[in-house]
């Protein structure tokens, strides 16, 4: 009876996790729009920053004493937003790469996540790396916004006439504001009864990271995304992940470390490698410009394969 009490708290709790940062990310891209944004720096930014907050709350409930979530939850996340939601959205519609504007993102995304593995060669995440990650972190926001501030320039003009001026900031802010109330309960929630779940199957937390908190903590960056797609916003939905995964190393695993070092297992390069393996796809696409449905479909077979052995090896 406490297992199936604790099924359904972590299931609710991933619940508000999801919910909770779709309303986040509601909030943050009416006032991205306000402020006249390019779709794919909304993508790369504000919805990617809003995405990635359930895996930050996750990560500062489970600071400390669960680093083997904080370490699962990110590297399966980035696994999960490649092969799950890029893999799903690709099956539904080819997603177009614009290769001008997407071959820097790539090229960081694939930086950063050999970054993590430099930084975890001495088996330990530190304080200190977790600080460099995050001023890491702080450069891409500035180097993004940068290039959004050039082409909101050089699209004023055309977009001046079209602005709303209807008074949105009350209506965002309250979304923004439901959204980390929710992501806060939903985090406490999901960590701890999975955590007593893990130790009740005599399951690793870095499992329970990888695979159960993973595809719950990456819900919002699939509906995001196939909301995005759907409307036709690729670039909103494609910006989306790559930003995610930029994000969830440099300040998910940033603050994951600058509150409490991360131990790293041996066996943690093997995930490392799947996880670059998955974001090293995306070349392929960025060469074709294009992630057909043939692509999205060995993308998702991947995950699964990837998944089953996660649980069998």
């Amino acid at each position: 009876m406490d297992i199936a009490i604790n099924v359904v708290l972590t299931a609710v709790g991933l619940a508000m996790l999801c919910f909770g940062g779709n309303w986040l990310v509601n909030g943050g891209v009416i006032i991205a729009k306000k402020l006249r944004i390019s779709n794919l720096i909304i993508g790369m930014t504000v919805v990617a920053y809003g995405t990635s907050t359930p895996e930050l709350a996750a990560t500062i409930a489970a600071a400390g004493d669960h680093s083997g979530i904080i370490l699962g939850n990110i590297i399966g996340s980035n696994i999960a937003n490649i092969g799950l939601v890029i893999g799903i959205a690709a099956i539904m519609v080819p997603l177009v790469i614009r290769r001008e504007t997407m071959r820097k993102e790539i090229s960081i995304m694939l930086g950063v996540s050999f970054l993590l593995v430099v930084l975890s060669l001495d088996g330990e995440l530190s304080q200190y790396d977790g600080i460099l990650l995050i001023g890491s972190l702080v450069a891409f926001t500035i180097f993004t916004f940068r290039d959004a501030k050039k082409q909101r320039i050089e699209n004023d003009e055309n977009e001046i006439k079209n602005i709303s001026k209807t008074n949105v900031y009350p209506k965002a802010v309250g979304l923004i504001g439901l959204g980390v109330t929710l992501l806060g309960a939903g985090a406490y929630l999901t960590v701890e009864n999975s955590v007593v779940l893990a130790k009740e199957f005599g399951l690793s937390e870095k499992l329970i990271g990888l695979t159960v908190i993973a595809i719950g903590t990456s819900l919002p960056e699939l509906i995001t995304s196939v909301i995005a797609i759907r409307k036709g916003h690729t670039d909103i939905g494609v910006g989306n992940i790559i930003g995610s995964n930029i994000y969830n190393i440099l300040m998910i695993m940033g603050v994951g470390a600058a509150l409490g070092s991360v131990v790293i297992a041996s066996d943690v390069f093997i995930d490392y490698a799947i996880m670059i393996a998955f974001s090293a796809s995306l070349l392929v696409a960025l060469k074709m410009g294009v992630i057909s449905k043939v692509m999205g479909i060995i993308l998702a077979i991947a995950y699964v394969i990837f998944l089953i052995a996660t649980f069998v090896i």
